[in-house]
């Protein structure tokens, strides 16, 4: 899609996804400091996965401790199907041990966040992350 000036648009599609909707308001409270981006939602790692093939968005914030399907596995399919496997994956958790990071990685995220979420430092990582795309 362009716009009328002929350049690409420059918009991007988050989806959030955490069980918790205090949380998932609150991330969702946050990218609104980033006018170019739209958010999608999702509350558990199925619908996730739905929202995943319906919206096909550029950016997950992903929660790990979900029910139906933990973030870790959600992100493993995302980053095993050649369709999505582009798609950044950013996991957003209150799991801060060295073996949660180290599973988190194995299961392909791009980037880690650890709750209490700092509204700057999500900002600037989901920035960067869209900007890294445009290129």
């Amino acid at each position: 899609m362009h716009s009328e000036s002929g350049e690409q648009p420059t918009s991007a599609k988050v989806l959030v996804v955490d069980d918790n909707q205090q949380n998932l308001e609150l991330l969702q409270a946050y990218l609104e400091d980033i006018p170019e981006v739209t958010t999608v939602s999702a509350t558990d790692g199925l619908e996730a996965m739905q929202k995943v093939a319906q919206e096909r968005p550029d950016l997950v914030l992903l929660d790990i401790m979900m029910p139906k399907m933990s973030g870790f596995e959600v992100c493993k399919q995302i980053k095993a199907n050649p369709e999505t496997r582009h798609i950044q994956v950013v996991m957003v958790t209150a799991l801060s041990e060295t073996g949660d990071i180290e599973r988190a990685t194995e299961c392909g995220t791009d980037d880690y966040l650890t709750k209490p979420i700092d509204r700057k430092a999500l900002v600037e990582l989901v920035r960067t992350m869209l900007q890294s795309l445009s290129r």
